[in-house]
Order: C-alpha cells, then sequence, then structure tokens
C-alpha cells in the first residue's frame, strides 16, 4: 500500500515535468513595443533597428511575441541578432517569463 505522502510526491514531480522544455515561436521585440508596433517609436526605419534602439537608447528589454501573448526573455544578449525576426526559442515558461536555452531562427 502507498502512503499518501509517497503519492503526493509523486504527483509533485509529474506536475514539474510537465511545466519542462517548450518551444515558443514569434517576433523578438522589446517591452515598450511589445506587440512588435514600432510606429509609434521608430527608432529606426526597420522594425530591428527600432527594437535595437529601445533597448540600447531607453533601457527597453528584449520580449517574444507570438501574436497573442507577450513574454519576457531570461537572455537579453541573444535576441539582439534575432531583433524583427521570428525565430524559436526552446526554455522554461514561469509565470511570463521564458528561462531561455536556445534562440533560433523560424523556419
Amino acid at each position: 500500500m502507498k502512503s499518501p505522502i509517497f503519492t503526493t510526491l509523486l504527483a509533485i514531480a509529474a506536475l514539474a515535468a510537465a511545466q519542462g522544455k517548450q518551444t515558443f515561436t514569434g517576433a523578438i521585440t522589446d517591452d515598450m513595443c511589445a506587440r512588435a508596433d514600432h510606429s509609434g517609436m521608430r527608432m529606426g526605419p526597420t522594425d530591428a533597428e527600432c527594437t535595437i534602439a529601445c533597448v540600447m537608447v531607453h533601457g527597453a528589454a528584449y520580449v517574444l511575441y507570438d501574436g497573442k501573448e507577450v513574454y519576457a526573455l531570461s537572455d537579453q544578449k541573444t535576441p539582439e541578432k534575432f531583433a524583427g525576426q521570428k525565430v524559436t526559442v526552446r526554455g522554461t515558461l514561469d509565470a511570463k517569463t521564458i528561462h531561455v536555452d536556445s534562440i533560433t531562427a523560424a523556419k
């Protein structure tokens, strides 16, 4: 017979495993233009240049916008080379922050 403590620990382990690595696809943008609409800021002639300028000049942070949700990214260095582009991010979601394992160009 299994003890209630063992059963509870097993359930917690199963939930933790379910919240493991995930894949997210969307555009790298910044939290000032989080919905990837740079028309209001237009810090450069392209979305990529505007995103980079907002991060470097105005202290914005890189985020991933999937068309519905905006996710903060734990990695703030790698997204620069993907600014304004559609990407695939692999990592663990914690509330609204993706703890990034990798970022690659989306196919």
